[in-house]
C-alpha cells in the first residue's frame, strides 16, 4: 500500500510538472503572437481639417469585385490621444467617433469621379479574319 501511495504521488507531481510546462509554453506563444501583431500595426497620425477615407467593414457581406472598401472622404474634427478620432461627413454635417486604425489619409488634388487616364483596349490594326476569329 505504501508503494502504491508513493507511485501515485510521483504520478501527481509529474502531472503538475506537465501542467506547468503547458502553461509556460502558452505564455511564450501569447507573447510571440502579441509581438507579431504589434509589429504590424502602423502608427497613423491625423490633424484637424484633414481629409480621410473610412474603411467599410460591412462590405464583407456583399463584396463586389470593383467595389471600393473605402467610404468618404471625411474631414477630421478632433483627435484624441488614445487613438479615437472624430470625423465629419461633409455632405450632411454629421459627426461621429471611430478608431484611427480604420482611417487612411486622402490624397488632395483628386475629386470624386475625376477621370485620371483613359485607355482604349481595341486594336484597330489587328486582322481578326486572317487569324480565324469572327
Amino acid at each position: 500500500m505504501t508503494q502504491a501511495g508513493s507511485t501515485r504521488r510521483l504520478q501527481l507531481s509529474e502531472l503538475e510538472e506537465l501542467c506547468n510546462d503547458a502553461y509556460e509554453s502558452s505564455c511564450i506563444y501569447k507573447d510571440r503572437t502579441k509581438a507579431f501583431h504589434d509589429k504590424h500595426i502602423v502608427q497613423k497620425s491625423f490633424v484637424p481639417n484633414q481629409r480621410v477615407w473610412l474603411f467599410n467593414s460591412k462590405l464583407r457581406l456583399f463584396p463586389g469585385k470593383l467595389r471600393s472598401r473605402w467610404d468618404g472622404p471625411f474631414v477630421v474634427v478632433s483627435v484624441a490621444p488614445h487613438g479615437a478620432i472624430e470625423i465629419m461627413n461633409p455632405q450632411n454635417g454629421k459627426t461621429f467617433k471611430i478608431n484611427g486604425q480604420r482611417l487612411k489619409p486622402s490624397v488632395d488634388g483628386l475629386t470624386d469621379g475625376q477621370l485620371i487616364e483613359s485607355l482604349d483596349l481595341v486594336d484597330v490594326d489587328y486582322d481578326y479574319a486572317s487569324n480565324g476569329l469572327p
